[in-house]
């Protein structure tokens, strides 16, 4: 099949996410403006994050960022990678001379309904910061 990744089972986009401003404004901005849906939210104010269904199984996470800082990083947090095996990707990425930063954990989000998922962090070449995402409910 063509696109299909030979060294990481399952791999492809599962979602970006932004810190924001005003999480309200940015919900209302991506649901009624580009049509996204809400699926999964968790945390409570101030530290709440939303993950939003962007159609073709890829998804837009959003958190509620200090509406009074700069972050040197700006909005964007980090790159989710959807995987079929967390551990087994990590390993890869990690042969190929990544900095991993967090490795493989399982956890079960607060949303409605809950979504379990295992998840580990690295840093690409420059610094860019990379989520494997492991799950079968998104």
């Amino acid at each position: 099949m063509s696109g299909t990744n030979r060294k990481i089972k399952g791999c492809g986009f599962h979602h970006v996410s932004l810190r924001v401003k005003d999480l309200n404004k940015s919900i209302k901005f991506y649901s009624e403006g580009l049509g996204f849906i809400e699926r999964f939210s968790w945390g409570k104010d101030p530290k709440r994050t939303i993950l939003m269904d962007i159609g073709d199984g890829n998804y837009f996470e959003i958190s509620q960022g200090d509406p009074n800082l700069s972050y040197v990083e700006g909005i964007f947090r980090h790159l989710a990678l959807r995987v079929n095996d967390c551990k087994a990707a990590l390993e890869l990425v990690r042969n190929a001379g990544a900095e991993v930063t967090v490795d493989p954990r399982d956890s079960t989000l607060s949303s409605n309904p809950p979504l379990q998922i295992r998840v580990a962090f690295f840093k690409g070449p420059d610094g860019e910061v990379i989520e494997l995402f492991e799950n079968d409910q998104t």
